[in-house]
């Protein structure tokens, strides 16, 4: 395997940086807030890993991290439409709306970033780190009643 570039593994870094925050954070937008950055940081690990580049002539719309990330790796796809669909209430967390998120969706939140960390850190050849939790690795997201 080729070696990765430098800003995967910063963004790794700075994802992994974000979950410590969220599952630190007392306030529960926040914590929703910081787990949902450190999914869409761990999207651009991936990204920047298997993205390449354009010629500056040719000029592409501008696409969301999370489309990027389905057209990249097709196998994420679900994480990616998992974690689009989130990024409303994620704006109204960060905007300090108290009632945009329950503590519980904080939580899941949070498991579920810390998975799909672990997730793009084994399809880029790394070993996973170590959970933050202790819930076992899942290869998609948590399936909720809702």
């Amino acid at each position: 395997m080729h070696a990765l570039p430098a800003t995967t593994h910063s963004y790794l870094q700075r994802s992994a940086a974000s979950l410590a925050e969220a599952i630190s954070e007392p306030d529960v937008p926040h914590r929703y807030a910081f787990a949902h950055v450190a999914a869409l940081r761990a999207a651009a690990a991936l990204i920047a890993a298997r993205a390449t580049p354009v010629a500056a002539t040719r000029r592409r719309p501008q696409r969301n991290a999370w489309v990027l990330l389905a057209e990249l790796a097709p196998e994420l796809g679900e994480w990616a439409s998992f974690f689009a669909a989130g990024a409303d209430k994620r704006a109204a967390a960060e905007a300090g709306l108290s009632r945009a998120v329950t503590e519980r969706e904080a939580d899941d939140l949070i498991r579920d970033a810390d998975r799909f960390l672990a997730v793009v850190e084994s399809s880029l050849g790394l070993v996973p780190h170590d959970s933050a939790r202790t819930q076992p690795l899942a290869a998609e997201p948590a399936r909720r009643a809702g």
